[in-house]
């Protein structure tokens, strides 16, 4: 298993260019950090370590961050009765602080927040309005706040019982919601999406490619990326309009461009990133909004999406609403936090859930 990891890693970076451009997702910070947040760092930067070691005068960039908008973030805050902006930072440090003591040797850490990431989404946005893939609309639909994302009837399940629906994906319960949004002409990029992920290598392990292929063989809707300012406050507004915030995913999703320095054109010597590390339940936005998003801009999409599967408890997905998250600096205590590196990079398998971590804390 180990030699087909490193062989993983050699197969990064026998493409890399130079220099080399690698991402964790930016973590949400409406909980405190779990170990398969870390899982995500961990395999960015065994990534990079193996990168160092192969070309040690390389120029080499390492990103992850936070993502700290959206209405999760006003209700997280809200429930622990602090100001938003002192919850924001109280959450982001405790990232910064686990990476830190698990050796994770990233060159930016960027908060969604920060004014330098402000002006690129703005900058983005402009950039998009300017090549006609942003119209406003009257928009109605089930919004799920959990995952930050309007869903089809398709997507959800119905609960008899209650009358509730639910994401399919997530288990989520969902509302419905009458709006006027900004769309982004989603519609109208299916052909350059499927483009990019047919040409081999762009997804891997290939079973997401499979289920990437999968959702890309429906016909894609127009995807609404902004709300109103009323509902959600805690957000970047919209550029000329300030009774609309931009969505969080649109605005996460750029925090790529903006840790190499967009707008300013110094950061096209690392675009586009040569790999992108994601967790298996963010494959849609990474897979299809995200690249949709860069060629609708005139920009190169990744390289490469490396997704990997879920460390479980008990056969679940960990989640602060289940009360089953396993903290990595408790965990560090009694394993160290290498040992617990090695655990995740030795026991991990990308295609597939871990649940061994209950049988090594038991």
């Amino acid at each position: 298993m180990l030699t087909n990891k490193l062989n993983t890693f050699r197969r990064y970076c026998a493409q890399a260019s130079n220099p080399f451009y690698a991402t964790t997702p930016i973590f949400y910070v409406n909980a405190a950090p779990h170990i398969g947040h870390l899982y995500s760092a961990v395999i960015t930067d065994a990534i990079c370590r193996y990168q160092r070691l192969r070309q040690p005068e390389q120029s080499l960039h390492l990103c992850t961050g936070t993502d700290e908008h959206g209405t999760k973030i006003q209700q997280a805050a809200s429930a622990q009765a602090v100001p938003v902006a002192q919850y924001c930072d109280d959450i982001s440090a405790r990232y910064r602080e686990v990476f830190a003591e698990a050796g994770i040797a990233n060159t930016d850490f960027i908060r969604t927040t920060e004014g330098r990431h402000k002006q690129a989404v703005a900058q983005f946005w402009r950039t998009l309005n300017a090549r006609e893939h942003i119209y406003s609309a009257a928009y109605s639909g089930w919004y799920c706040v959990s995952d930050e994302t309007f869903l089809t009837d398709s997507q959800l399940r119905l609960d008899t019982a209650s009358n509730t629906r639910f994401s399919l994906e997530s288990g989520h319960p969902v509302e419905w919601t009458e709006e006027t949004n900004y769309m982004f002409r989603l519609s109208n990029l299916q052909d350059d999406v499927l483009h990019w992920v047919k040409q081999g290598g762009r997804i891997r392990p290939g079973k997401f490619e499979k289920i990437l292929l999968d959702m890309l063989s429906e016909p894609l809707p127009d995807v609404s990326v902004s709300r109103p300012t009323n509902r959600v406050h805690w957000a970047i507004p919209v550029p000329d309009d300030d009774s609309q915030t931009v969505y969080v995913w649109l605005d996460a999703l750029i925090n790529y461009l903006t840790s190499v320095g967009y707008p300013d054109e110094k950061f096209r010597s690392y675009w586009p990133p040569n790999v992108q590390v994601i967790g298996k339940d963010i494959l849609k936005f990474h897979g299809i909004y995200w690249p949709a998003f860069l060629i609708a801009a005139g920009l190169e999409p990744p390289q490469q999406l490396f997704v990997h599967s879920h460390w479980t408890v008990d056969g679940q997905k960990m989640s602060k609403s289940k009360q089953n998250v396993v903290d990595p600096v408790v965990a560090a205590k009694t394993y160290t936090m290498e040992g617990l590196r090695y655990f995740l990079l030795r026991e991990g398998v990308a295609h597939s859930d871990g649940s061994k971590y209950t049988q090594v804390t038991d």
